[in-house]
């Protein structure tokens, strides 16, 4: 009796262990797939890293009447643009005009936000300039990243926003959805040599 319940223990046993895994769908590869992902990943983005054909910077400019001057050269111990991988850096420019001088005074006492606002296009302006002398076609420009825009305000002007929305707007005008971009704009005490408005920006390049 006791051989045939022993018996009887090692026969369910074994069929516990044996009998249901055939029962089972076999679990998918995890790594199945990941090719199509990778090529689908990499479509993305060289279709984001494309040209619109339909939207051209440099024709853009042409349209809006603007004649971009020579990229001025520094007055200090620094260059226009430092390039770091597919980013460019652009350094602080102000608003030059075509005879050499720049837009002067404190936003709120010596110019009203409608001329702080004019003081930032020019700056924006001054700043393709930098970028067609460096990439050499503006359409070479992925996204307008960072825009950090500083305004000459008097005490107790805070419309430093509407003001460096001259260069802002300017940006989204050339380059369409490229030109949208994180943004700051602080009031300063003063700036060099009481230039209105300072900005420097940060741009995603391709080759």
């Amino acid at each position: 009796m006791k051989r045939t319940v022993w018996a009887f223990i090692a026969l369910a046993l074994t069929l516990s262990c044996n009998g249901p895994s055939n029962t089972h769908d076999t679990p998918a590869d995890p790594s199945a797939g990941s090719g199509s992902q990778s090529a689908e990943s990499g479509a993305m983005r060289d279709a984001a890293d494309s040209p619109d054909p339909d939207f051209d910077p440099e024709t853009r400019l042409a349209e809006l009447g603007i004649d971009l001057p020579e990229a001025a050269t520094p007055v200090a111990n620094y260059v226009n643009a430092v390039r770091s991988g597919n980013l460019i850096f652009l350094a602080g420019k102000g608003p030059k005009k075509a005879d050499g001088t720049y837009i002067t005074g404190q936003v709120g006492t010596d110019l009203t936000e409608e001329e702080g606002y004019e003081a930032a296009r020019l700056t924006a302006i001054n700043q393709l300039a930098v970028l067609k002398a460096e990439l050499g076609n503006l359409d070479r420009v992925v996204r307008i990243v960072k825009v950090h825009g500083m305004v000459n305000a008097a005490p107790g002007f805070t419309n430093q926003p509407e003001v460096i929305n001259g260069f802002s707007d300017l940006m989204v005008a050339v380059f369409g959805d490229r030109g949208k971009h994180a943004r700051a704009a602080v009031g300063m005490g003063s700036l060099p040599r009481n230039i209105s408005v300072e900005v420097e920006a940060v741009v995603e390049v391709r080759d």
